[in-house]
């Protein structure tokens, strides 16, 4: 499986960014699709998620400012991130959970995305 991950970019604190990820190659089904982010000297974390049942989950951090989707016809995800800070400043990397064949899971991560928002 393969992701193709866009829409990174320098923004002024405030701001908003949509970022996408689209997954290509052997798919049987997508059982969850999110965003992930290291920023500098810090571990990587959960950004957002979103689940087969469009059941979306986000970190403390973000909610009310990003919102996950997904669009199953094109295999996509999508982040649209709003009201934008300083601290959202990192490498966002775009993670899928696929069946690739019956009872056979795998999970691809994307090339990472630099957002960098300044304040």
């Amino acid at each position: 499986v393969q992701l193709q991950a866009s829409g990174g970019g320098l923004v002024q604190a405030g701001g908003s960014l949509r970022l996408s990820c689209a997954a290509s190659g052997s798919i049987f089904s997508i059982e969850s699709m999110g965003w992930y982010r290291q920023a500098p000297g810090k571990e990587r974390e959960l950004v957002a998620s979103i689940t087969t049942a469009d059941s979306p989950n986000y970190a403390d951090s973000v909610k009310g400012r990003f919102t996950i989707s997904r669009d199953n016809a094109k295999n996509t995800v999508f982040l649209q991130m709003n009201s934008l800070k300083p601290q959202d400043t990192a490498v966002y990397y775009c993670n899928v959970l696929v069946l690739v064949a019956p009872g056979s899971m795998e999970e691809s991560w994307g090339q990472g995305t630099q957002v960098t928002v300044s304040s």
